[in-house]
């Protein structure tokens, strides 16, 4: 029986009108690592967050990951608050189903490669982060900790009070099914970008999602 879910944020509940990676990262991140001493090119930025190198690699151009992680996450701060003044911060109009899903007793919880701040930022844009038992955003003190490593959602997991095999984790990525799988737990896929191969269920919205819940069954804590 389900106990909890446990969902991905960015590209899953919500989405950045018009966002290009690398544009980004040229207008908002470069500069405040050039400000701050920290040179590094688009590709091995790049590199770290596909996953292709650990987050920690910069360590070996003399760079302090925490630091510049810190740096990036303040760069996308300021990012996230321009997209929101000029209401290109999207809410994906299935997120009603959150309310219903909660209705259904589970726990639930939000769970991001963003940092903390800007993980809850973009939730309380949307009144959404008090639908969340609890919202769990980069550890800094375990920079290589994001997904599709296990261990952010194994620390929701634990927030939770709940056991892999009592959840669901529901997200649009291969970062997503990866993390929940090296968890131990079922993955469903939110089919809004394409089919991401190896997931246990597929849903293309939330209310598809809230009837494969209703199909399994539900338990609340």
């Amino acid at each position: 029986m389900l106990r909890g879910l446990i969902f991905d944020v960015d590209e899953t509940l919500v989405y950045y009108e018009g966002y290009d990676h690398r544009k980004w990262f040229e207008e908002w991140v470069k500069p405040a690592l050039e400000k701050a001493g920290i040179e590094i090119d688009y590709e091995a930025y790049r590199k770290t967050v596909s996953g292709e190198l650990p987050r920690s690699y910069v360590r070996r151009l003399g760079i302090d990951p925490v630091e510049m992680w810190k740096v990036i996450d303040r760069a996308n701060n300021e990012y996230r608050k321009a997209m929101a003044r000029e209401g290109k911060i999207k809410a994906f109009p299935d997120v009603d189903a959150l309310g219903e899903l909660r209705k259904l007793g589970l726990k639930m919880a939000a769970v991001s490669n963003a940092s903390q701040e800007n993980t809850e930022f973009v939730l309380d844009l949307f009144n959404l982060r008090g639908l969340f038992d609890v919202v769990v955003g980069k550890d800094y003190s375990n920079i290589d900790g994001v997904k599709p490593s296990p261990y952010l959602i194994n620390k929701a997991l634990g927030a939770l009070g709940l056991k892999p095999e009592e959840v669901l984790v529901v997200g649009d990525s291969v970062h997503d099914v990866l993390a929940g799988h090296r968890a131990g737990a079922r993955v469903v896929n939110v089919t809004r970008f394409g089919r991401v191969e190896g997931a246990d269920y597929y849903v293309e919205n939330l209310w598809e999602l809230l009837e494969l819940v209703k199909k399994l069954g539900t338990q609340s804590p």
